[in-house]
């Protein structure tokens, strides 16, 4: 059973309490992380948890390992010079929408603002040496997994600097904002640091990600041209797109991007489309009447196939962030064991792969007509 948020908090608590080395406390949370993501799976494989409670889970101790070995670095700051600023950690991507796999990433936006009185370069030193500490003593090489927590959706990608103040996020979202990071912030989710500054972040960002009056036509007409454009970039050379479970045909690209475009054009009016989770998100809109609930029940299936899939591939192989970790495996020997790790009886790797791809054909059906229809 899940430990729960809660449960695990205080685990994290009590660790730093007792262990006043940063790199020691931080090497035990990644200990209490395996420990977790192993907990996790062992479920999963026995039937016992849901893909959607799954994801959850690995979200939860991701949320509260990052939080803490932010706690733990900040510590080690204010021992050194003092503490100068205070900062937010914003959950993006798949760990903002609490949709985490295996093999995730943490997507992340750092935000800082000085404490009064404090030098503003001298706090900005010192926020982004926090921000590179923290993700070097969670994604580097150990006894522990590592945990990459990876910031390249921030303002101007890695060009731009790799902690912005909360004013500087208001002056670039208001001269510089474009579609793309619109529909990225429809995930964005503050998950550790100072509880006001994350408050003020998610106001900051309201106006962009659920525009008053919907999205306008340019906007839309961008998001759909980017669509394209991933599709014909992205995918992997020599891949069949309709076998590639995250950008393929019906995969988790389709759904996911169909819910947003949703959210952008009607999220200023229906309040349960804010939100970073896609399957909340997809259930308001069917609720709401945006979406036909048979079109929601089939891109929620598609959504669902393809995370369990993607969960027991990294499972099966033991690989996490392998290159065909998205891919649905011709071998058969591969197919027989996804299929039985998603509950199907021996041998049953044809029938797994027969229903996969009638569900990608038909979410791509589904999004071809609520995409861009």
């Amino acid at each position: 059973a899940p430990r729960g948020r809660d449960r695990l908090q205080a685990e994290v608590d009590a660790l730093l309490d007792r262990t006043p080395d940063t790199e020691e406390a931080v090497t035990l949370l990644r200990a209490l992380r395996r420990r977790e993501m192993a907990r996790t799976a062992m479920a999963e494989v026995l039937a016992l948890r849901s893909a959607p409670e799954t994801s959850e889970a690995l979200t939860d101790i991701a949320d509260v390992v990052l939080g803490g070995t932010l706690r733990a670095v900040e510590r080690e700051a204010a021992d050194g010079e003092g503490l100068l600023t205070r900062g937010c950690v914003v959950a993006m991507g798949r760990f903002g929408g609490r949709e985490m796999g295996y093999g995730s990433d943490a997507d992340v936006l750092f935000v800082h603002e000085p404490l009064p009185g404090a030098d503003e370069a001298a706090a900005q030193a010192q926020a982004t040496a926090v921000a590179t500490r923290l993700r070097a003593l969670l994604g580097s090489t150990g006894l522990e997994p590592a945990l990459e927590v990876d910031a390249d959706l921030r303002p101007e990608g890695r060009n731009g600097p790799l902690v912005r103040t909360i004013g500087s996020y208001a002056e670039y979202y208001e001269r510089w904002s474009s579609p793309w990071e619109s529909q990225a912030l429809l995930r964005a989710r503050p998950m550790a640091g100072d509880p006001d500054l994350c408050l003020r972040f998610v106001e900051l960002v309201a106006p962009l990600r659920y525009p008053p009056g919907g999205a306008d036509a340019a906007t839309i007409k961008e998001v759909r041209r980017l669509k394209a454009r991933m599709e014909a970039e992205r995918l992997p050379r020599g891949v069949e797109p309709a076998r590639h479970l995250k950008l393929g045909r019906g995969g988790l690209s389709d759904v996911e991007w169909s819910v947003q475009l949703l959210q952008l054009r009607h999220a200023h009016e229906v309040p349960g489309l804010r939100t970073p989770s896609t399957l909340r998100a997809l259930d308001a809109a069917a609720a709401a009447g945006l979406l036909d609930q048979s079109d929601a029940a089939t891109l929620r299936e598609a959504w669902l196939l393809s995370t369990r899939l993607r969960d027991a591939i990294v499972l099966w192989t033991g690989r996490p962030g392998a290159a065909m970790g998205d891919v649905l495996p011709h071998d058969r020997r591969a197919l027989n064991g996804l299929a039985r790790m998603l509950g199907y009886p021996p041998a049953s790797g044809g029938e797994l792969e027969e229903r996969y791809l009638r569900s990608g054909r038909r979410a791509r059906a589904v999004m071809e007509r609520v995409f861009y229809g």
